[in-house]
């Protein structure tokens, strides 16, 4: 095996008391890549500053093979004085590089170099400390949640440029597919120690749920072990001393044991808000446009969305995916055509935007509204700390300022602000944002058991096909498609990827003097609901028929009213309401019918 190119021993490093890192290793050689995973607060940023040398440890060792050049790219940027992005990327050039690299990937990653460091959103600001990482080709790159804030478009280009180098890879991210696609190595930080598989992500969880199930059954022969023990201190002491003396050694030694076990985090609890029922009709949107100027954002989209549905909006930065979503949910008027909101909605949105929480603000006063110790979810008042603990956050966090969370616990901070308003319509943006794969778990079951209707905004591919039924992808001039499926059904339907300019690439491709092809129209599918209900309607209108015509016979009867004025009344409001059903039913049948029709056609 080749000898590492970095290589950390028996690290330790504690904060404010508490052991964070207590036995943690790491080994890197030529071209390996290894996945780093772990809860939200394990430490797996720490090591990795910890590799690049910008956090030193208590304990332990650090070792970079000499020459070997080591680019770390960090959550937060810094990018210190400098007045252009490009003037940033070039201070990470090796002497011997050609300058020409810092430019051609700006202009890879979509902008210009002109931009003053200062004005980039946080998307900009990644693709810029991307680039600058990328540009000397490092024999090592440590990578800290690189596709946060990058659209779909970055993070695929980013993963066909990092799987094409040689350069050996440390990469922490709750990615799935990236992760997934670019490891060969896992090494899985947890509760202070590393354990290391040689295999790639893909098959991490399985065997991490095989290692916690083993642990458990050892922890559960421990607590027998103790009960027997005590049994015989009770029961069982003997005359001789030396032989009872070693056993109580052994009893004491096995209490120590159980006391100084640090179990592994529970999951997160997390449990939306209900409303009552919306109406069948969610968001109806017909021929709607959104210009600013002379670009269209959004051009002639219509839309019906159902109750229960769960539509994924995907599409690079900037192509108007918040603007649409702003149409759709009614809070921004279109400029043309129409949109109409279904009845009794209750609508809760998750933005993505950390920073507007307030910075001074505790945990406890931004999750009861400032004062009191309660929250209300679904109508029930939940004692603060007990709602705190749903989504990890431990009782000592109360009085937090939330200027001193991690990311991760400011996303679930945020989803528990959200979740706990009762709600029959969710509207999340970007809400994988530094989430841990356990909580993202529990997140999409309970996105899977939500009664209401889902609209989602996402960059996480992974999530996207696990969770929608379909799927608005820009398809450039503002034109929007809905597509059936989640997002890998989109791509095998569009036959491309996402392009950042919204698929006007596409024609860029056809070179000179080839006669552009004929953009391929992809028609989306019907639902699997529509189907259903094309297939069920036609049953259940014969049955409200039979049903109206056997009241009906009843109120023949000239002496029905007479003998039973009572009965009667009862029997033409039955006749009313399922008339009112039937005509409904027709009315969702035709609709439907027309709507396969125009699909066939």
């Amino acid at each position: 095996m080749a000898p590492p190119l970095l290589q950390l021993k028996d690290i330790a490093l504690t904060f404010g008391g508490t052991p964070l890192l207590t036995s943690a290793e790491l080994s890197v050689s030529t071209g390996e890549r290894v996945s780093l995973v772990g809860r939200n607060g394990s430490g797996k940023s720490t090591l990795l500053k910890i590799a690049a040398k910008v956090v030193e440890p208590d304990r332990g060792t650090v070792f970079v093979q000499p020459g070997a050049v080591v680019r770390y790219l960090a959550q937060e940027p810094n990018f210190g004085s400098f007045t252009t992005t490009l003037a940033y990327v070039e201070s990470g050039l090796k002497p011997t590089d050609d300058p020409y690299i810092a430019r051609h990937l700006i202009e890879e990653l979509g902008l210009t170099g002109a931009e003053h460091p200062a004005n980039l959103s946080g998307g900009e600001a990644r693709r810029v400390s991307l680039a600058y990482v990328l540009a000397p080709s490092p024999d090592i790159l440590l990578l800290d949640e690189p596709t946060n804030h990058l659209d779909l478009t970055t993070i695929e280009w980013l993963e066909r440029d990092l799987d094409a180098r040689r350069t050996a890879l440390v990469i922490i991210s709750h990615d799935r597919r990236f992760l997934s696609t670019l490891s060969r190595s896992t090494v899985w930080l947890d509760r202070g120690c590393t354990r290391r598989i040689e295999r790639g992500f893909a098959h991490f969880e399985e065997w991490r749920d095989m290692l916690l199930a083993e642990e458990e059954r050892e922890q559960h022969k421990l607590d027998r072990k103790i009960v027997a023990e005590e049994h015989w201190m009770r029961y069982g002491v003997t005359g001789r001393r030396k032989r009872n003396m070693r056993r109580v050694g052994q009893l004491q030694a096995l209490r120590e044991n159980r006391r100084t076990y640090r179990a592994s985090a529970g999951d997160a609890t997390i449990t939306a808000g209900s409303a009552s029922p919306s109406g069948a009709l969610v968001i109806e949107a017909k021929n709607i446009g959104k210009s600013y100027g002379d670009r269209a954002i959004v051009s002639d989209f219509s839309i019906r969305i159902q109750r229960g549905d769960r539509i994924g909006i995907v599409g690079p930065n900037g192509s108007g995916k918040t603007t649409l979503i702003s149409m759709l949910t009614g809070i921004l008027a279109p400029d043309t055509g129409t949109v109409r909101l279904g009845s009794t909605l209750a609508i809760a949105t998750l933005n993505q935007h950390r920073d507007s929480l307030d910075p001074n603000v505790t945990v406890k006063q931004a999750l009861t509204g400032g004062d009191g110790d309660t929250v209300s979810v679904n109508g029930v008042a939940k004692h603060v700390i007990s709602y705190m603990k749903d989504f990890l956050f431990s009782s000592e966090q109360a009085r937090t300022p939330l200027g001193k969370l991690s990311g991760g616990e400011r996303g679930r901070l945020m989803l528990a602000q959200a979740l706990a308003k009762p709600s029959n319509l969710l509207i999340l943006d970007e809400p994988t944002n530094d989430l841990d794969m356990e909580t993202l778990d529990v997140l999409e079951d309970m996105i899977g058991e939500y009664p209401g209707t889902v609209l989602l905004i996402s960059h996480d591919r992974d999530f996207l096909d696990r969770l929608v039924s379909g799927v608005i992808a820009p398809e450039g001039d503002g034109r929007w498609i809905e597509y059936a499926g989640g997002y890998s059904d989109m791509l095998a339907q569009r036959g491309a990827d996402l392009t950042r300019d919204g698929g006007k690439s596409e024609t860029a491709k056809v070179s000179k003097g080839a006669p552009a092809a004929e953009p391929q129209i992809i028609k989306r599918k019907m639902k699997f609901k529509e189907k259903h209900a094309l297939e069920t309607l036609p049953k259940t209108m014969a049955a409200l028929n039979q049903k109206a015509n056997e009241l009906q016979t009843k109120l023949d009867d000239p002496q029905f009213y007479l003998r039973d004025r009572t009965g009667f009344e009862k029997v033409t409001g039955d006749l009313a309401e399922t008339q009112r059903k039937l005509a409904a039913a027709e009315e969702q049948w035709l609709e439907l019918e027309i709507l396969r029709e125009e699909l066939a056609g």
